[in-house]
Protein backbone atom coordinates (compact mmCIF):
# COMPACT_ATOMS: atom_id res chain seq x y z
CA UNK A 1 0.00 0.00 0.00
CA UNK A 2 1.12 3.56 -0.94
CA UNK A 3 2.26 5.28 2.34
CA UNK A 4 0.52 9.35 3.31
CA UNK A 5 3.48 11.06 1.34
CA UNK A 6 3.41 8.75 -1.33
CA UNK A 7 -0.13 9.60 -1.76
CA UNK A 8 0.88 13.51 -0.81
CA UNK A 9 3.94 12.87 -3.85
CA UNK A 10 0.95 11.50 -6.32
CA UNK A 11 -1.22 14.54 -6.14
CA UNK A 12 1.45 16.65 -7.56
CA UNK A 13 2.20 19.34 -5.33
CA UNK A 14 4.39 20.71 -7.77
CA UNK A 15 1.47 21.86 -9.76
CA UNK A 16 -0.73 23.85 -6.77
CA UNK A 17 1.12 27.12 -6.99
CA UNK A 18 -0.11 27.41 -10.47
CA UNK A 19 -3.65 26.25 -9.29
CA UNK A 20 -3.56 29.29 -6.59
CA UNK A 21 -2.18 32.17 -8.60
CA UNK A 22 -5.34 32.79 -10.64
CA UNK A 23 -7.90 33.18 -7.18
CA UNK A 24 -5.18 35.31 -5.66
CA UNK A 25 -4.64 37.28 -8.36
CA UNK A 26 -8.51 37.18 -9.18
CA UNK A 27 -9.25 38.29 -5.28
CA UNK A 28 -7.02 41.01 -5.73
CA UNK A 29 -8.60 42.13 -8.36
CA UNK A 30 -11.37 42.15 -6.74
CA UNK A 31 -10.23 44.34 -4.09
CA UNK A 32 -8.76 46.67 -6.47
CA UNK A 33 -12.34 47.28 -8.03
CA UNK A 34 -13.76 47.67 -4.34
CA UNK A 35 -15.70 44.28 -3.68
CA UNK A 36 -13.56 42.06 -2.01
CA UNK A 37 -14.85 38.95 -0.34
CA UNK A 38 -12.64 37.02 1.78
CA UNK A 39 -15.53 33.92 2.21
CA UNK A 40 -16.18 33.78 -1.21
CA UNK A 41 -12.13 34.19 -2.12
CA UNK A 42 -11.41 31.06 0.18
CA UNK A 43 -13.96 28.96 -1.89
CA UNK A 44 -12.51 30.11 -5.06
CA UNK A 45 -9.43 28.84 -3.54
CA UNK A 46 -10.66 25.39 -2.72
CA UNK A 47 -12.26 24.59 -5.72
CA UNK A 48 -9.11 25.13 -7.49
CA UNK A 49 -6.73 23.25 -5.68
CA UNK A 50 -9.31 20.59 -5.13
CA UNK A 51 -10.10 20.56 -8.93
CA UNK A 52 -6.30 20.34 -9.62
CA UNK A 53 -5.96 17.35 -7.74
CA UNK A 54 -8.62 15.83 -8.60
CA UNK A 55 -7.58 16.23 -12.15
CA UNK A 56 -3.96 15.24 -11.00
CA UNK A 57 -5.17 12.10 -9.54
CA UNK A 58 -7.60 11.12 -12.33
CA UNK A 59 -4.46 11.55 -15.14
CA UNK A 60 -2.45 9.18 -12.77
CA UNK A 61 -5.33 6.71 -13.02
CA UNK A 62 -6.12 6.98 -16.81
CA UNK A 63 -2.51 6.81 -17.78
CA UNK A 64 -1.43 3.83 -15.39
CA UNK A 65 -4.39 1.79 -16.43
CA UNK A 66 -3.50 2.36 -20.15
CA UNK A 67 0.35 1.26 -19.27
CA UNK A 68 1.64 5.24 -20.20
CA UNK A 69 3.20 5.51 -17.21
CA UNK A 70 5.29 2.36 -17.02
CA UNK A 71 8.92 3.90 -18.26
CA UNK A 72 8.06 7.46 -17.07
CA UNK A 73 11.21 9.15 -15.62
CA UNK A 74 8.91 11.99 -13.81
CA UNK A 75 7.91 12.22 -10.33
CA UNK A 76 5.81 9.32 -8.75
CA UNK A 77 2.62 7.65 -10.29
CA UNK A 78 0.58 5.05 -7.71
CA UNK A 79 -1.02 3.71 -10.55
CA UNK A 80 1.58 3.24 -12.84
CA UNK A 81 4.59 2.27 -10.05
CA UNK A 82 1.72 -0.28 -9.00
CA UNK A 83 1.80 1.03 -5.43
CA UNK A 84 -2.32 1.96 -5.27
CA UNK A 85 -4.75 -0.01 -6.77
CA UNK A 86 -5.56 1.94 -9.70
CA UNK A 87 -10.29 1.76 -8.32
CA UNK A 88 -8.15 3.92 -4.97
CA UNK A 89 -6.76 6.23 -6.92
CA UNK A 90 -9.80 6.61 -9.20
CA UNK A 91 -11.41 7.46 -5.87
CA UNK A 92 -9.40 9.64 -4.48
CA UNK A 93 -9.20 11.59 -8.22
CA UNK A 94 -13.61 11.88 -7.62
CA UNK A 95 -13.42 12.68 -3.89
CA UNK A 96 -11.62 15.78 -4.98
CA UNK A 97 -13.78 16.27 -7.75
CA UNK A 98 -16.82 16.00 -5.57
CA UNK A 99 -15.43 18.36 -2.78
CA UNK A 100 -14.00 21.04 -5.49
CA UNK A 101 -18.11 20.76 -6.70
CA UNK A 102 -19.33 20.90 -3.27
CA UNK A 103 -17.38 24.03 -2.56
CA UNK A 104 -18.15 25.44 -6.07
CA UNK A 105 -21.85 25.35 -5.89
CA UNK A 106 -21.41 26.95 -1.84
CA UNK A 107 -19.29 29.77 -4.10
CA UNK A 108 -22.38 30.01 -6.60
CA UNK A 109 -25.08 30.40 -3.74
CA UNK A 110 -23.32 33.15 -2.21
CA UNK A 111 -22.32 35.25 -5.16
CA UNK A 112 -25.63 34.26 -7.43
CA UNK A 113 -23.50 33.80 -10.19
CA UNK A 114 -25.14 30.48 -10.89
CA UNK A 115 -24.33 30.74 -14.91
CA UNK A 116 -20.66 30.04 -13.84
CA UNK A 117 -21.99 26.08 -12.59
CA UNK A 118 -21.77 25.97 -17.11
CA UNK A 119 -17.79 26.81 -16.87
CA UNK A 120 -17.69 24.86 -13.48
CA UNK A 121 -18.87 21.37 -15.08
CA UNK A 122 -17.08 21.94 -18.46
CA UNK A 123 -13.65 21.87 -16.03
CA UNK A 124 -14.38 19.10 -14.43
CA UNK A 125 -15.04 17.36 -17.76
CA UNK A 126 -11.79 18.59 -19.19
CA UNK A 127 -9.85 17.40 -16.76
CA UNK A 128 -11.13 14.04 -16.89
CA UNK A 129 -11.22 13.70 -20.69
CA UNK A 130 -7.73 14.84 -20.58
CA UNK A 131 -6.27 11.20 -20.30
CA UNK A 132 -9.71 9.60 -19.52
CA UNK A 133 -12.32 7.36 -21.57
CA UNK A 134 -12.08 5.83 -24.97
CA UNK A 135 -10.55 8.56 -27.04
CA UNK A 136 -8.81 10.93 -24.64
CA UNK A 137 -8.17 14.32 -26.42
CA UNK A 138 -4.42 14.35 -23.92
CA UNK A 139 -3.40 11.57 -26.37
CA UNK A 140 -4.14 13.42 -29.80
CA UNK A 141 -1.72 16.49 -30.14
CA UNK A 142 -4.00 18.90 -31.62
CA UNK A 143 -2.84 21.41 -29.20
CA UNK A 144 -7.05 20.95 -27.23
CA UNK A 145 -4.81 19.96 -23.91
CA UNK A 146 -2.87 23.49 -23.77
CA UNK A 147 -6.16 25.38 -24.92
CA UNK A 148 -8.01 24.13 -22.15
CA UNK A 149 -5.09 24.60 -19.40
CA UNK A 150 -5.40 27.99 -20.88
CA UNK A 151 -9.26 28.98 -20.55
CA UNK A 152 -10.16 26.91 -17.19
CA UNK A 153 -6.84 27.48 -14.96
CA UNK A 154 -6.51 30.96 -16.47
CA UNK A 155 -9.09 33.07 -17.80
CA UNK A 156 -11.59 31.04 -15.83
CA UNK A 157 -10.32 30.91 -12.63
CA UNK A 158 -8.68 34.39 -12.49
CA UNK A 159 -11.76 36.36 -13.81
CA UNK A 160 -14.29 33.65 -12.47
CA UNK A 161 -12.96 34.85 -8.99
CA UNK A 162 -13.13 38.36 -9.77
CA UNK A 163 -16.56 37.92 -10.95
CA UNK A 164 -18.26 36.06 -7.77
CA UNK A 165 -17.25 38.72 -5.40
CA UNK A 166 -17.58 41.80 -8.06
CA UNK A 167 -19.12 41.48 -11.37
CA UNK A 168 -16.71 43.74 -13.33
CA UNK A 169 -14.11 42.60 -15.48
CA UNK A 170 -11.66 44.84 -16.90
CA UNK A 171 -9.28 44.45 -19.95
CA UNK A 172 -6.26 44.24 -17.52
CA UNK A 173 -8.02 41.70 -15.90
CA UNK A 174 -8.20 39.55 -19.05
CA UNK A 175 -4.81 39.99 -19.55
CA UNK A 176 -2.97 39.23 -16.36
CA UNK A 177 -5.56 36.28 -16.56
CA UNK A 178 -4.46 35.45 -19.98
CA UNK A 179 -0.56 35.49 -18.75
CA UNK A 180 -1.33 33.33 -16.20
CA UNK A 181 -3.14 30.60 -18.32
CA UNK A 182 -0.03 30.97 -20.55
CA UNK A 183 2.02 29.70 -17.47
CA UNK A 184 -0.50 26.93 -16.94
CA UNK A 185 0.52 26.06 -20.69
CA UNK A 186 3.99 25.99 -19.28
CA UNK A 187 3.38 23.93 -17.17
CA UNK A 188 1.73 21.62 -19.09
CA UNK A 189 4.50 22.16 -21.91
CA UNK A 190 7.82 21.23 -19.54
CA UNK A 191 6.09 18.09 -17.89
CA UNK A 192 5.56 16.68 -21.86
CA UNK A 193 8.87 17.84 -22.88
CA UNK A 194 10.26 15.81 -20.01
CA UNK A 195 8.24 12.89 -21.37
CA UNK A 196 8.27 13.02 -24.94
CA UNK A 197 10.62 10.08 -24.94
CA UNK A 198 8.45 7.69 -23.05
CA UNK A 199 5.30 8.88 -24.74
CA UNK A 200 6.58 8.52 -27.63
CA UNK A 201 7.21 4.95 -27.37
CA UNK A 202 3.56 4.28 -25.26
CA UNK A 203 1.77 5.63 -28.24
CA UNK A 204 0.86 9.23 -26.47
CA UNK A 205 0.90 11.70 -28.96
CA UNK A 206 1.05 15.04 -27.04
CA UNK A 207 1.20 18.40 -28.45
CA UNK A 208 5.36 18.21 -27.39
CA UNK A 209 5.33 14.54 -28.95
CA UNK A 210 4.50 15.95 -32.64
CA UNK A 211 6.48 19.50 -32.02
CA UNK A 212 9.31 17.61 -31.28
CA UNK A 213 11.57 18.98 -28.45
CA UNK A 214 13.36 21.90 -29.97
CA UNK A 215 9.57 23.69 -30.95
CA UNK A 216 8.38 22.87 -27.82
CA UNK A 217 11.27 24.21 -25.89
CA UNK A 218 10.59 27.26 -27.69
CA UNK A 219 6.78 26.98 -27.13
CA UNK A 220 7.77 26.81 -23.29
CA UNK A 221 9.95 29.62 -23.41
CA UNK A 222 7.35 31.96 -25.71
CA UNK A 223 5.15 31.74 -22.67
CA UNK A 224 6.96 33.13 -20.22
CA UNK A 225 7.81 35.48 -22.70
CA UNK A 226 4.13 36.70 -23.47
CA UNK A 227 3.87 36.73 -19.91
CA UNK A 228 5.66 39.13 -18.95
CA UNK A 229 5.23 41.54 -22.00
CA UNK A 230 1.71 41.56 -20.53
CA UNK A 231 2.48 42.24 -17.30
CA UNK A 232 4.20 45.66 -18.12
CA UNK A 233 0.93 46.54 -20.61
CA UNK A 234 -1.42 45.64 -17.81
CA UNK A 235 0.55 48.14 -15.03
CA UNK A 236 1.05 50.86 -17.79
CA UNK A 237 -3.19 50.23 -18.46
CA UNK A 238 -3.98 50.37 -14.71
CA UNK A 239 -1.60 54.43 -14.44
CA UNK A 240 2.10 52.71 -13.47
CA UNK A 241 4.90 54.83 -15.50
CA UNK A 242 6.51 53.23 -18.34
CA UNK A 243 10.03 53.71 -16.40
CA UNK A 244 8.28 51.46 -13.84
CA UNK A 245 6.16 49.09 -16.03
CA UNK A 246 9.47 48.39 -17.91
CA UNK A 247 11.75 47.73 -14.48
CA UNK A 248 9.22 45.54 -13.08
CA UNK A 249 9.29 43.76 -16.30
CA UNK A 250 13.16 43.02 -16.18
CA UNK A 251 13.05 42.17 -12.52
CA UNK A 252 10.12 39.67 -14.08
CA UNK A 253 11.90 38.31 -16.41
CA UNK A 254 15.09 37.52 -14.12
CA UNK A 255 12.73 35.97 -11.57
CA UNK A 256 11.89 33.50 -14.70
CA UNK A 257 15.61 32.23 -15.20
CA UNK A 258 15.47 29.46 -12.88
CA UNK A 259 12.10 27.92 -14.92
CA UNK A 260 13.24 28.59 -18.43
CA UNK A 261 17.14 28.34 -18.14
CA UNK A 262 17.13 24.21 -17.34
CA UNK A 263 14.69 24.10 -20.49
CA UNK A 264 16.31 26.26 -22.95
CA UNK A 265 19.41 24.63 -22.20
CA UNK A 266 18.81 21.08 -23.23
CA UNK A 267 18.02 20.05 -19.46
CA UNK A 268 16.13 16.20 -19.98
CA UNK A 269 14.55 13.59 -18.13
CA UNK A 270 14.82 13.59 -14.53
CA UNK A 271 16.59 17.41 -14.47
CA UNK A 272 13.49 18.87 -15.80
CA UNK A 273 11.74 18.34 -12.49
CA UNK A 274 12.57 21.19 -11.05
CA UNK A 275 12.19 23.17 -14.38
CA UNK A 276 9.03 21.45 -13.57
CA UNK A 277 9.01 23.26 -9.87
CA UNK A 278 10.03 26.35 -10.48
CA UNK A 279 7.53 27.55 -13.56
CA UNK A 280 5.26 26.46 -10.53
CA UNK A 281 6.48 28.82 -8.06
CA UNK A 282 6.57 31.50 -10.60
CA UNK A 283 3.50 31.44 -11.51
CA UNK A 284 2.77 32.32 -8.10
CA UNK A 285 5.64 34.93 -7.56
CA UNK A 286 4.09 36.68 -10.93
CA UNK A 287 0.56 36.61 -9.17
CA UNK A 288 1.32 37.73 -6.20
CA UNK A 289 3.38 40.53 -7.84
CA UNK A 290 0.85 41.65 -9.58
CA UNK A 291 -1.49 41.19 -6.66
CA UNK A 292 0.64 43.74 -4.12
CA UNK A 293 0.68 46.17 -7.42
CA UNK A 294 -3.10 46.13 -7.62
CA UNK A 295 -3.51 46.51 -3.72
CA UNK A 296 -1.66 49.59 -3.83
CA UNK A 297 -2.87 51.04 -7.77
Amino acid sequence: MATLPQWIEGARPRTLPAAASPVILGSAAAHHLGGFDPLRALLALVVALALQIGVNYSNDYSDGIRGTDAERKGPLRLTGSGLAAPKSVLGAALGFYAFAGFAGLALLALSGQWLLLIPGILAVLAGWFYTGGRTPYGYMGIGLSELFVFVFFGLMACVGTTWTQIQEAPAWLWGLASALGLESVALLMVNNIRDIPSDTESGKRTLAVRLGDGASRSVFSACFTIAVVILGTALHALGFTVFTSVCLMLLTALGAAPAVLPVSTGAAGAALIPALRNTGLFTLAYAVLASILLLIA
